[in-house]
C-alpha cells in the first residue's frame, strides 16, 4: 500500500510538472535540452562508474550477451547520446501546429493544434542510453515522463536521470517532469494509474508487450521484437546483397533492427551464398539453414521451425531458400514481427510489390534494416519502434508524442442560429 500511495503521488507531480511544460516556449524548452546535456557531460564520469558497477553485477548474474551490449555504455556511446540529445533541440517544435484553421462563420472560427499528451511511461530494456533520448524527446514535445529502465541499468539509470534532474533545475522546465521507477512491484502500479499516466511504452518482447496490454487501461504503444528480414531477389545485384546483409546482421546485433532470418531466391542462392559466406565467417556470424541452404553450404546448422520465429539480438542467422517473390512475402508475413524488412533486388516492379505487400513499419528497398532508427529518420532520437498498425507506427519521436485539440473563438455565437426554419449557413472556408 506504501507503493500505491507514493507513486501514486509521483505521478501527481508529474502530471504538474507536465502541465506547466506544455505551455513554455520552443527556447525555453531548448534551453532546458542544453542545460541537461551540459549536466550530463558534467556527470559523466560518475555516470561511467555507475555503468561499470551494473556491467559487473551482471556479468557475475551471467547476463545474456546481447542484453550485455545494450547495458555497456562508454564514453563514446555516452557522447553520442549526448550529441544526439543535442539534436532534438534543432528541431521543429511539435507543440502549437496548426493543423486545421478554418472560418465556420463570420467571427466563428476553428482551430486544431498539436499539444503534449501529458505523462508518458517507458519501461524499457537494460539499455541506459534510452534515458537520455526519452527525456530529450518528452521535454522539447512539452511531456512529462515515468523511466522505468531494466534491473540491470538500475545504478545507471540513476545517475543519468540525477543529472537530468540536476540540469533542469536550472531551467524553467520542472526537474519533475522526469521521474524514475526502479523495482518490478513499481512497474505494477505504474499500470494502474490511468487517471495520471496518458500513455505507456513498453520496449521489450511481444510476451512483455502483451502483459502490459492485458494488465492496464491506459492506451498501450506497443515496441515489441525485431524480427526483420532481408530477401535477396533473383534480380539482386550479388555485391550489393552481400553488403546489405553483412550490415544489417554485423553493425550491432543487438539492436531489435538487426536481421535475424535472410531469403534467398534459388535462382541466385548458389552464388550469393557462396560469396556472402566467408564474410559471414569472417564476422564470426552462426549460420543456420532450411535443406536448401545445407546444399550449398553443408556446413551451416539446421534451422528448425523455432527459427524462424526469434529474434536472437546475437551473431546468429537462420537463412531459407525461397522459390519466388510470393513465398518470400508469405514467410515474412507469417513470422516477422512487422518491424522492419528490406529486399535486395534492380528489379523496380518486384521492389514496389515487396514494398505494397509486406506487412511491416519500415520496408526496405536495396538498403539495410539497420536504417530503422529514429536519429538515421532525422527524428533526433526516438522513444521505441511501434510494431502495431495504428500510428504512430516505426520509429517514434516528437511527432508522436503529441495529440491536438480543438480550439473555436466566436463572438457570442450559439448553435441554435444554425438550425429551425430559417437557419443560417455555415461559410466552412479554410483560411
Amino acid at each position: 500500500m506504501i507503493i500505491e500511495v507514493s507513486l501514486t503521488e509521483i505521478a501527481k507531480t508529474t502530471r504538474q510538472a507536465a502541465q506547466k511544460s506544455a505551455g513554455l516556449s520552443t527556447e525555453v524548452k531548448n534551453q532546458a535540452i542544453e542545460a541537461v546535456a551540459q549536466a550530463l557531460e558534467t556527470a559523466a564520469p560518475k555516470i561511467l562508474a555507475a555503468n561499470k558497477l551494473d556491467c559487473q553485477i551482471a556479468q557475475t548474474n551471467g547476463i545474456a550477451k546481447p542484453l550485455y551490449n545494450r547495458l555497456k555504455m562508454d564514453e563514446a556511446k555516452l557522447n553520442s547520446a549526448i550529441a544526439g540529445l543535442r539534436n532534438v533541440s534543432i528541431l521543429a517544435d511539435p507543440v502549437g501546429t496548426v493543423q486545421i484553421h478554418r472560418e465556420l462563420d463570420e467571427g466563428l472560427i476553428l482551430k486544431r493544434i498539436t499539444c503534449p499528451l501529458g505523462v508518458i511511461g517507458v519501461v524499457f530494456e537494460a539499455r541506459p542510453d534510452a534515458v537520455i533520448q526519452i527525456s530529450a524527446l518528452a521535454i522539447k514535445s512539452g511531456n512529462g515522463v515515468i523511466l522505468k529502465g531494466g534491473k540491470e541499468a538500475t545504478n545507471s539509470c540513476q545517475e543519468l536521470v540525477t543529472a537530468i534532474r540536476q540540469g533542469l533545475a536550472t531551467t524553467s522546465v520542472n526537474p519533475d517532469a522526469v521521474q524514475l521507477l526502479t523495482t518490478r512491484e513499481e512497474t505494477l502500479e505504474l499500470l494502474k494509474l490511468d487517471k495520471y499516466v496518458n500513455l505507456i511504452i513498453p520496449r521489450g518482447s511481444n510476451s512483455f508487450v502483451k502483459f502490459v496490454q492485458e494488465n492496464t487501461q491506459i492506451p498501450v504503444l506497443g515496441h515489441a521484437e525485431g524480427i526483420c528480414h532481408v530477401y535477396v531477389d533473383k534480380s539482386a545485384d550479388i555485391q550489393k546483397a552481400v553488403a546489405v546483409t553483412v550490415d544489417a546482421k554485423t553493425q550491432y546485433p543487438a539492436a531489435c533492427n538487426a536481421v535475424e532470418t535472410l531469403l534467398v531466391h534459388t535462382d541466385i542462392a548458389d552464388k550469393f551464398l557462396t560469396e556472402v559466406f566467408p564474410m559471414m565467417e569472417k564476422h564470426q556470424v552462426e549460420l543456420r539453414g532450411d535443406a536448401a541452404t545445407r546444399k550449398i553450404l553443408p556446413s551451416v546448422k539446421v534451422a528448425t521451425e523455432v527459427d524462424w520465429a526469434t529474434e536472437y539480438s546475437d551473431l546468429v542467422l537462420s537463412i531459407k531458400v525461397v522459390d519466388n517473390l510470393e513465398s518470400a512475402i508469405a514467410h515474412i508475413n507469417t513470422y516477422g514481427s512487422g518491424h522492419t524488412d528490406a529486399i535486395v533486388t534492380e528489379d523496380r516492379e518486384t521492389a514496389e510489390l515487396f514494398l505494397a505487400q509486406i506487412d511491416a513499419a519500415g520496408v526496405f528497398h536495396n538498403c539495410s534494416t539497420r536504417f530503422s532508427d529514429g536519429f538515421r529518420y532525422g527524428f533526433g532520437a526516438e522513444v521505441g519502434i511501434s510494431t502495431q498498425k495504428m500510428p504512430p507506427r516505426g520509429p517514434v519521436g516528437l511527432e508522436g508524442l503529441v495529440t491536438y485539440k480543438y480550439q473555436v473563438v466566436g463572438d457570442g455565437h450559439i448553435a441554435a442560429t444554425y438550425s429551425g426554419d430559417r437557419p443560417k449557413v455555415f461559410t466552412h472556408r479554410d483560411l
